[in-house]
C-alpha cells in the first residue's frame, strides 16, 4: 500500500491576513486542502477565493471563538453554546461543561448549511480548537460522525492518534476514540490514518529550522494508507504572540523547496482527501 498524504492549511476565515495567505498557497498548488470557520466574519469571501483556486475548503465545525480576536456568533442561538453575550465561548473548556448534544448536532448542521449555502460543498469535516474530540472532556465524536455519514463527509479522527500524540492516547480517552472509529467504520466515515501537525512551542523550537526539521521527521514516520498534515499559516502580524511566530514558520515551510523535495523523496503522493 502507498502512503498519500493531504496537506492542509486550517483556519480559512479567521481573519483576513490568513484567509489572503491560504488563497495564495491554494492558487500556487502548495497545498491540497483547507478548512474554513464559517462563522467568522468575511468567511464567505475567503471560502469562494480557496475554491476558485480549486480547493474545496472542509467544514471546520467551530463551537468556541479564539482569543485575540472579536468573539463569533454561532449560525444557531442555541443557549447551551453560547456565552451571557450570546457568542461562542473563547474557552473551549466551557463548551464541553455546557453544551448539549442536541445543540451541538444542530449547530454543526447549520454551519454545513451556511457552508453549501455559498455553492461550496465539502468532502469533509473537522474540529476548531478539537472541541468535538474529547481529549479534556465531553465528546461529541458521534454527533459529527452522525452528519457525515448523512452528508457523505469524510471526518477528521484518525485511526492512529500516536503521530499527532507522539504516543499513545491517555487511558482516559482511548477507549472514547476506538469507540469513534469502529463508529466511523461502521457507518462508512472515511477517515484518516494518521494525522500530524506541530504541537511544541515557538520558544522551544527555538527557529524556523527546528519547525522545518520536525515536519521533515512527520514525513518520514507516516503509515502506508492516507493521513494528513495540518499548519496554520499566516503572516506574523495577523496572530499576536508566539503563535504568530508558528503561524508564520508554517506559512514559509509551504512555500519551502526542501519540504516539497522530501515529500517526493519519500514516495507520498499527495491528495485531497482521505
Amino acid at each position: 500500500m502507498s502512503r498519500r498524504l493531504v496537506l492542509t492549511a486550517d483556519d480559512l476565515g479567521r481573519e483576513a491576513g490568513t484567509s489572503l495567505e491560504i488563497a495564495r498557497l491554494a492558487a500556487d498548488g502548495a497545498i491540497t486542502a483547507s478548512t474554513v470557520i464559517v462563522v467568522a466574519p468575511g468567511a464567505e469571501a475567503a471560502a469562494t477565493a480557496v475554491a476558485r483556486a480549486g480547493i474545496v475548503p472542509r467544514l471546520h465545525a467551530t463551537l468556541s471563538s479564539e482569543g485575540g480576536l472579536p468573539a463569533w456568533r454561532p449560525v444557531r442561538a442555541a443557549a447551551s453554546l453560547v456565552s451571557a453575550d450570546g457568542m461562542l465561548p473563547f474557552d473551549p473548556a466551557e463548551v464541553k461543561a455546557r453544551a448539549d448534544a442536541a445543540d451541538v448536532a444542530a449547530e454543526l448542521d447549520a454551519q454545513l448549511q451556511r457552508l453549501t449555502s455559498w455553492g461550496i460543498r465539502p468532502l469533509a469535516l473537522d474540529s476548531h480548537a478539537g472541541t468535538l474530540y474529547g481529549l479534556s472532556g465531553r465528546p461529541f465524536i458521534a454527533e459529527a460522525l452522525e452528519l457525515a455519514a448523512r452528508h457523505g463527509l469524510g471526518f477528521r479522527l484518525p485511526r492512529d492518534p500516536a503521530l499527532y500524540l507522539g504516543g499513545a492516547l491517555p487511558v482516559e480517552v482511548a477507549s472514547i476514540h476506538a469507540t469513534g472509529v469502529a463508529a466511523a467504520d461502521a457507518a462508512g466515515v472515511p477517515i484518516p490514518a494518521a494525522i500530524a501537525t506541530n504541537r511544541t512551542p515557538a520558544a522551544q523550537l527555538g527557529s524556523y529550522a527546528s519547525l522545518r526539521d520536525g515536519y521533515l521527521r512527520l514525513l518520514g514516520a507516516l503509515p502506508e494508507g492516507t493521513s494528513e498534515i495540518f499548519m496554520h499559516p499566516a503572516p506574523e502580524h495577523a496572530v499576536s504572540g508566539p503563535d504568530g511566530i508558528l503561524r508564520a514558520w508554517e506559512l514559509e515551510l509551504l512555500r519551502d523547496e526542501r519540504f516539497r523535495a522530501a515529500i517526493e523523496t519519500e514516495g507520498i503522493e499527495l491528495v485531497d482527501v482521505w
